[in-house]
């Protein structure tokens, strides 16, 4: 069976973050992969581990009490529409912002925090 690679990527563009995140995760189901970058090699990987990081990812781990408020901070920090601010805050544990500096991260966790979220950097 021939794939029809242009098709897949037309239909990956027009997908939502959180459509293109349950395809990840049942294609890491499916065929027992992982999307996570490899480790680099050791000694390299030392060399990094004690350097403060370039970026991180921003995970909310719980909602709190203000459900609504920790929405729409959602939306606003990642220029979702409702429906996908949503199910991310729906799918707590989740990572609502990918490789962001650092100083960026933390003023994504004080607007998080501001609202009764709590929020982790992975």
């Amino acid at each position: 069976m021939a794939l029809d690679t242009q098709a897949i990527v037309d239909q990956l563009k027009d997908a939502t973050i959180l459509e293109l995140n349950d395809l990840v995760k049942a294609i890491e189901e499916e065929f027992g992969v992982t999307a996570a970058a490899p480790v680099a090699a050791a000694g390299a990987g030392a060399a990094a581990a004690d350097a403060e990081p370039t970026e991180v990812n921003v995970e909310l781990t719980e909602v709190g009490q203000e459900k609504v408020k920790v929405i729409k901070a959602v939306r606003e920090i990642t220029e979702l529409g409702l429906k996908d601010a949503k199910g991310l805050v729906d799918k707590a544990p989740s990572i609502i912002k990918e490789a962001v500096a650092p100083e960026d991260a933390e003023a994504i966790k004080a607007k998080l925090e501001e609202v009764g979220a709590t929020v982790t950097f992975k």
